[in-house]
């Protein structure tokens, strides 16, 4: 039987994780739930933000939902995000952030687009240093090989969902060695895809682009920080960070996210939107062939922003229970 990981985190990750497992035993989705610690709160208590035995459960499952987690504004000797550790220590190399334009009133048509990034190395490779109180440095790595890596995934991805355009997004005309390498080794794994339509754009422009004109992107790909940033970008057309959902991709296993955060100021009230963690684990479903259940729950999902009832993030005044019955009802 398939098993899934579910890591609740800090925050409203405890509240949207549990809708999620809710509405996945609704549907009767053949699989075995196990459960995991990680985030501020598990440091806080055991010294360790990503604990072995977490690291072991997501490795040894199909794939993981990973809820939210709080991270310290300043320094904490011995913290670092748990999310960027299991990337790193998993190898998840592809953060995929897929756009659509919801069915919402008075959202823009038209939107159907994918961020794809880099997710091991450039600026969040954790190779930062302080020197006093007047001076940090951080290292900025780009390799050929992960540059070349994420750059066949997208290709493999438009070519499997069917997408004809792949735009690289870099900052070559300043960075020249870290963004040239990748613009370089991008450019050259794309030239053995003639049957893609491609592009190169700086990325102030691309979030300029993002900003007026979405439709015109399909595919994007780019470097670690960049896509972050452009992905939240261009989560306005699909309905705010509210309904994003993020895949994390690697060699072995998958983990899959909303991209929310963990909401501390609403958490334990009982009105965080649980259709981001819904929309991700319609992605997780798809990863670990289940298909079927995968397109009965992106229905349903479908038919509650159509209808309603929403969260105070979409305008409305309904509990993240009352999302998730309405989300069952669909069944």
């Amino acid at each position: 039987m398939t098993r899934l990981c579910l890591i609740a985190g800090d925050g409203i990750g405890r509240e949207v994780v549990q809708a999620a497992r809710q509405v996945l035993e609704a549907l009767a989705v053949p699989a075995e739930f196990v459960e995991a610690e990680a985030g501020w709160e598990t440091f806080q208590r055991t010294g360790n933000a990503l604990p072995e035995q977490t690291l072991a459960a997501v490795q040894a499952a199909n794939s993981t939902l990973f809820g939210a987690v709080s991270s310290p504004s300043q320094r904490v000797a011995g913290y670092r995000s748990p999310i960027v550790g299991m990337r790193k220590a998993i190898d998840l190399y592809a953060c995929v952030r897929p756009v659509q334009t919801p069915p919402l009133a008075n959202a823009r048509a038209g939107v159907n687009l994918v961020v794809v990034r880099e997710n091991t190395e450039g600026l969040y490779s954790g190779q930062e240093t302080r020197e006093g109180d007047e001076r940090a440095t951080a290292q900025r790595i780009i390799t050929r090989q992960a540059s070349e890596r994420i750059v066949q995934w997208a290709v493999q991805y438009a070519q499997r969902t069917g997408r004809r355009k792949i735009t690289v997004v870099h900052k070559a005309n300043v960075l020249r060695e870290t963004c040239g390498l990748f613009r370089e080794t991008a450019l050259r794994v794309l030239s053995d895809a003639p049957d893609l339509q491609v592009e190169e754009m700086l990325v102030d422009n691309a979030a300029y682009q993002l900003a007026r004109a979405p439709e015109r992107f399909e595919v994007l790909v780019t470097t670690n920080l960049f896509g972050d940033i452009l992905s939240d970008v261009a989560s306005v057309w699909g309905g705010g960070l509210g309904l994003a959902a993020s895949a994390n991709y690697g060699t072995r296993t998958a983990v899959f996210e909303p991209v929310h955060g963990s909401a501390p100021d609403i958490a334990g009230q009982g009105i965080a939107n649980p259709l981001a963690t819904l929309s991700a684990s319609v992605l997780m479903l798809e990863f670990v062939g289940l298909n079927s259940y995968a397109e009965r729950l992106q229905t349903a999902i479908q038919a509650v922003l159509a209808n309603g009832p929403y969260t105070p993030d979409l305008a409305g005044a309904a509990t993240t229970a009352e999302v998730v019955q309405a989300v069952i009802d669909q069944f």
